[in-house]
């Protein structure tokens, strides 16, 4: 079979859902090499600032790698800004969705709202109101991800860091995305329980 017949889901057969689930297993065994791919293309990213998005990601990454932080808080910052390009007004959202079922809860929701903790350092100077992260401060994580934007992103702009390049992360990268640790409900449905 190279196509299934049906042009409604609701025709289907379970042999023709058998042949889609394994192409979507290869196609899902090669998603650590399209997100390196996205990150590589942070490179011709937004400008303006002393370094590239690429550069950014890399610093933050190399920063946590350096202070000794989790594979899992590793990888989110080298990620966090990987929805930029198709998704600028939620790029944390974005990116928290890709590492949803890799990461915990807690890393997962430091990513997913990032952007508005990051909004501390520049808000005030359009108006905004640069303490809009408080209405979490009575969140378990709020402290998290205060520290997060503080250590690995607000301070990730210096053209004189030392960054590791992509190709260090690129293992910590296929290891992390090899087994997702977070099922949905799709998943559940399909596979069983993880």
């Amino acid at each position: 079979m190279n196509t299934v017949n049906f042009t409604r889901m609701e025709d289907s057969t379970r042999e023709e859902y058998e042949f889609l689930d394994d192409l979507e297993k290869k196609y899902c065994s090669g998603l650590a090499d399209r997100l390196l791919k996205a990150l590589r293309q942070l490179e011709h990213s937004l400008s303006g600032y002393k370094v590239t998005r690429l550069e950014h990601v890399l610093q933050g990454a190399t920063r946590a790698h350096r202070a000794g932080e989790s594979d899992e808080m590793i990888l989110a910052v080298l990620l966090h800004d990987i929805g930029d390009e198709l998704a600028p007004h939620s790029h944390s959202e974005m990116a928290a969705a890709v590492l949803r079922p890799f990461v915990s809860k807690k890393i997962y929701w430091i990513v997913k709202h990032h952007g508005l903790f990051q909004m501390f350092y520049y808000a005030h100077f359009f108006g905004g109101d640069r303490n809009i992260r408080d209405q979490f401060k009575q969140h378990q994580w709020y402290q998290d991800a205060v520290d997060f934007c503080h250590k690995y992103d607000q301070n990730c702009f210096d053209p004189n860091y030392d960054s590791e390049p992509v190709e260090f992360f690129e293992p910590l990268v296929r290891k992390m995305l090899a087994n997702p640790a977070i099922v949905d409900a799709e998943h559940v449905a399909r596979y069983g329980s993880a």
